[in-house]
């Protein structure tokens, strides 16, 4: 892709072009180089969406619960944006659970956009083009940028780089696995729900977990409400959704959503340099000096930690 691709792919997804939007997100997780000069000249129109996280063990019903989060967005006239990480095939890098299948009644709407991403060896549930994706879906004029991990592991914590507000969702049977605590993906929580409250032992986990939320006291000046759902009934979801909405004033009111954003904007640039700096590298060992360290490491003349910092030392120029 050259610059004059880019530039009309911009143009086209700020004037609303779904197909533009799509070219875009691919081109992001491709990696493409060019893909940075696009998300450069929509940046300034970034900053508007709500982008909430959601984000739980596996089978916790976070793609019903999101489902119903878009109905009821819509209901309220919002326009929503929803990218469903997924674990990657270890093959094609491509999304394997294909969570927009389960928002079939969603794909007919214009106002909404449900793409599934990889995560392609990302960390903490989320894919390694999710920040730049959520950009592109917020300079795009979406309300709600939702964002549902992969829900692999209990360690969650990469949402947090980018959501403003993060909803836990938790089942009854979880009641037993609360050490979940101990890997921090309860202390993310803005919001905390109990799923599946049809099941038995629902009264139990809600308890335990509001005993646990008050021993370790107000979270910022925000009190992480325990919500029970029936996502699939679509019980209880009007109620998280207005805590939501709460959440986001708290956000605006105290002043935090600047905080939000800051750090935001940190991770973007780490993520960049991060980027960046892998590829140079990359470009230094295909050089004949790059080859040459290669092989002194490979004869345990020289340790890989003191062949990074040479890299790096720019001795090699």
């Amino acid at each position: 892709m050259n610059s004059a691709r880019a530039k009309e792919l911009a143009s086209g997804l700020l004037k609303g072009d779904k197909r533009s939007l799509a070219r875009l997100i691919s081109l992001v997780e491709n990696g493409e180089p060019k893909a940075s000069e696009a998300l450069s000249l929509i940046y300034p129109h970034t900053g508007k969406a709500h982008l909430l996280g959601i984000t739980g063990p596996p089978g916790a019903g976070k793609s019903t619960l999101t489902d119903k989060i878009i109905r009821r967005a819509r209901a309220d006239g919002k326009k929503v944006g929803v990218l469903c990480v997924d674990p990657s095939s270890p093959f094609s890098g491509g999304a394997i659970l294909g969570d927009r299948i389960r928002m079939q009644e969603h794909a007919a709407d214009s106002e909404v956009f449900i793409r599934s991403i990889g995560t392609r060896g990302g960390q903490g549930g989320l894919s390694r083009s999710t920040l730049e994706s959520a950009m592109l879906l917020d300079a795009a004029g979406y309300d709600l940028v939702i964002l549902e991990t992969a829900g692999v592991g209990q360690t969650e914590l990469g949402i947090l780089e980018v959501a403003h507000s993060i909803l836990v969702v938790l089942v009854p049977e979880s009641g037993d696995d609360i050490q979940m605590m101990k890997a921090g993906i309860l202390e993310i929580a803005d919001l905390l729900i109990v799923n599946k409250c049809d099941r038995q032992g629902s009264d139990h986990i809600v308890k335990e977990l509001q005993i646990m939320l008050e021993i370790a006291g107000a979270s910022k000046g925000w009190t992480i409400p325990v919500l029970k759902t029936v996502a699939e009934k679509g019980e209880g979801v009007n109620e998280v959704y207005k805590a939501l909405e709460r959440h986001l004033n708290f956000l605006r009111m105290s002043g935090k959503i600047n905080d939000k954003r800051a750090h935001f904007a940190k991770t973007a640039i780490l993520h960049i340099v991060r980027d960046l700096a892998v590829q140079e590298t990359e470009e230094k060992l295909r050089t004949e000096y790059g080859a040459s360290l290669l092989e002194k490491i490979s004869k345990r003349k020289l340790d890989p930690f003191s062949a990074a910092r040479e890299l790096f030392s720019g001795r090699n120029k």
